[in-house]
């Protein structure tokens, strides 16, 4: 028997391994993190407008709560990918370490895990209560 075909099934199983497609993968899901956040802010944001100050300070009453706080840390943690993340592409499409990548990721991986440590620090008091 030769190579296998895919038919057999085996098509694209070996493009799920090393860290450009992980890095790839996590890009795309933060970045449609981001847009939905976006899509709320902005819903949020005109109930101020529809509903008066009222609305907006009952709103800002049911987010002020551990949980959404918490939900806010793991948006700081995709902003943070994404932003470092781009930053990397885009040094390597001005050819910039692209020798390098993969330290390059750790490294923006190390600054974005720093300052998520700093937000989480910083925000403990309002999750934990």
């Amino acid at each position: 028997m030769q190579g296998k075909s895919a038919k057999d099934g085996d098509a694209g199983a070996g493009l799920w391994k090393g860290l450009g497609m992980w890095s790839w993968v996590l890009f795309r899901i933060s970045g449609i993190v981001l847009v939905l956040y976006l899509v709320a802010h902005l819903w949020v944001i005109s109930q101020g407008r529809i509903g008066g100050p009222q609305s907006l300070d009952t709103i800002f009453e049911a987010l002020h709560t551990p949980l959404l706080v918490l939900l806010d840390l793991m948006l700081v943690a995709a902003v943070l990918y994404h932003a470092l993340n781009g930053v990397r592409i885009i040094l390597m499409d001005v050819g910039v370490g692209v020798h390098r990548h993969k330290a390059i990721f750790w490294v923006c991986m190390v600054l974005a895990a720093v300052a998520l440590a700093a937000f989480a620090y910083r925000a403990s008091s309002f999750i934990l209560g």
